[in-house]
């Protein structure tokens, strides 16, 4: 059973519009890496661990998952409420406002929405721990302060 506290782990104000960052963020939401599939890998990895301690950890990292899902798409909603239609155009935001206006969809910043294909819940606990850490550690080089392969000027 999980309990859901009404408010975000960490508040997030944003009061100005910014398309082009938006379409970056949105890949953290529904990503290759994001937390969506990051909440689905371990929420679905826990039934097949052996160890009730080790199955009960997975359990709250998926939890935890699904609050950095809430955080990240109120980013993006925040992010992209008040444009106008000159924003949405110039930031190249209109081929996902089409389909979604202000809505938080989960895709790729690609464009390519997301799909359970881009995670593995294999049976073998060794086999998704390693991807478990594989997924992850993609996000913890960009907190360790390294530089990203594609610098990016929306910010």
């Amino acid at each position: 059973m999980f309990v859901y506290e009404k408010k975000l782990q960490y508040p997030v104000r944003i009061k100005n519009s910014n398309p082009k960052l938006a379409s970056v963020i949105i890949s953290q939401y529904g990503g290759p890496d994001g937390e969506l599939g990051a909440s689905l890998r371990y929420l679905s990895q826990r039934y097949a661990m052996p160890y009730p301690e080790l199955k009960g950890l997975l359990t709250d990292i998926g939890t935890e998952e699904l609050g950095h899902l809430e955080m990240v798409g109120t980013l993006v909603h925040q992010l992209t409420r008040n444009l106008t239609e000159d924003q949405i155009r110039t930031a190249g935001f209109d081929a996902y406002f089409v389909d979604h206006t202000t809505g938080v969809y989960p895709q790729f910043a690609s464009g390519y929405p997301w799909s359970a294909s881009t995670m593995q819940v294999t049976g073998d606990i060794i086999a998704d721990l390693t991807e478990d850490l594989a997924a992850d550690g993609a996000t913890v080089q960009e907190q360790r302060g390294r530089k990203p392969l594609k610098t990016l000027d929306c910010w």
